[in-house]
């Protein structure tokens, strides 16, 4: 996984938690922390970092993804903000993250292994997103697309139907909160 992943990680714990508690999660997670934005570390580290904030905070771990995604996208628009309109609609944002932002990860790293994530406009105010990624992690996602209407001031809401579950997929439905 890429460092600016867990740099991202880093600002949101210390945002909502404050510099201690990252000291404190780092050493129940048993990492350095040292993360370089384009370095590649262990998706095992990640989980470690997770797991460690489950238990820190008595939250479950699909939770603290959440938590972790929504606080964790203003970092992550902010080192691709050429590439980014924050003026427009979150929908065009979300639609555009697996061809515009995804492609640019893979330019730099062509290693890198970024989800994807496929959009359908179903109704005005309705995106469905496909999301398919071989680390599961479509709880971090669900964070990250909040956090994306909090940063467009388009607030939304997020809902992973189970109806729509697909093998090795996850169809999340993104509606405009009125």
């Amino acid at each position: 996984m890429k460092g600016v992943i867990f740099n991202a990680v880093e600002r949101a714990v210390v945002a909502t938690m404050g510099t201690d508690a990252w000291d404190d999660l780092l050493d129940l997670a048993d990492s350095d922390g040292v993360y370089t934005a384009l370095g590649t570390y262990p998706d095992d580290e990640l989980i470690a970092l997770v797991m460690a904030a489950a238990e820190m905070t008595g939250h479950d771990p699909e939770d603290v993804l959440r938590l972790i995604g929504r606080h964790s996208i203003e970092h992550l628009v902010d080192q691709m903000s050429e590439h980014v309109d924050r003026d427009g609609h979150v929908f065009d944002f979300l639609g555009s993250v697996h061809s515009l932002i995804h492609m640019e990860v893979k330019k730099l790293d062509p290693d890198a292994r970024p989800p994807a994530i496929l959009p359908n406009q179903l109704a005005e105010d309705l995106l469905e997103l496909s999301y398919r990624s071989e680390r599961g992690l479509s709880p971090l996602a669900e964070g990250l697309i909040v956090g994306s209407g909090d940063l467009f001031a388009q607030p939304v809401e997020v809902s992973v139907p189970d109806s729509v579950q697909r093998d090795g997929e996850t169809v999340i439905h993104v509606r405009l909160v009125a």
